[in-house]
């Protein structure tokens, strides 16, 4: 085997089990059905919780302000809420920063970003199954399950798909 032999099977190894969530989702390959239990109040003051998303198509991103991906990620994520929300798309934000809620604000305010966001804490990673990264996005149908979860900067991308597909699913 020849080092560049060994380094293409590293990259393989580390990126393989990383990009296959996001192929599911573009293919339809679902990975997790799992139904949260949650009570959030999104800075607004909304409050998030299944029965009041029920009916809905439910993008979960858990992210945080010092995270270098998540801010790359937040303009698309903004876009398909904008895009799909007459369709039943709710992208909801889920700060895992531990500093003052006045903070999450202002980057949100000086970002653009108006779909509904909450600080939250582990317990609430741990509702929704864990969190290994960040950004972690999941992808929830109608009634309130999980059917693809993604970790990577490259969630708008890979899970519109999924998006097109669970919002038509339920109009057919």
């Amino acid at each position: 085997m020849t080092p560049w032999n060994l380094v293409g099977l590293v990259i393989l190894v580390w990126a393989g089990p990383r990009l296959l969530p996001h192929v599911g989702a573009v293919i339809g390959v679902e990975t997790r059905s799992r139904v949260p239990r949650y009570e959030l109040t999104a800075l607004d003051g909304t409050r998030l919780t299944p029965d009041a998303l029920r009916g809905k198509v439910v993008l979960i991103n858990f992210w945080a302000t010092w995270c270098l991906p998540c801010r790359v990620e937040m303009p698309l994520l903004q876009r398909m809420a904008e895009r799909h929300r007459e369709a039943g798309l709710v992208v909801v934000g889920l700060s895992v920063d531990r500093g003052s809620e006045q903070s999450v604000r202002a980057f949100l305010r000086e970002r653009g970003v108006t779909y509904p966001v909450a600080v939250v804490g582990p317990d609430v990673e741990r509702a929704f199954g864990g969190v290994r990264g960040y950004p972690t996005s999941m992808l929830m149908d109608r009634s309130g399950v999980i059917r693809h979860v993604v970790i990577g900067p490259l969630a708008a991308a890979s899970l519109e798909p999924a998006v097109r597909r669970l919002l038509a699913a339920e109009r057919r």
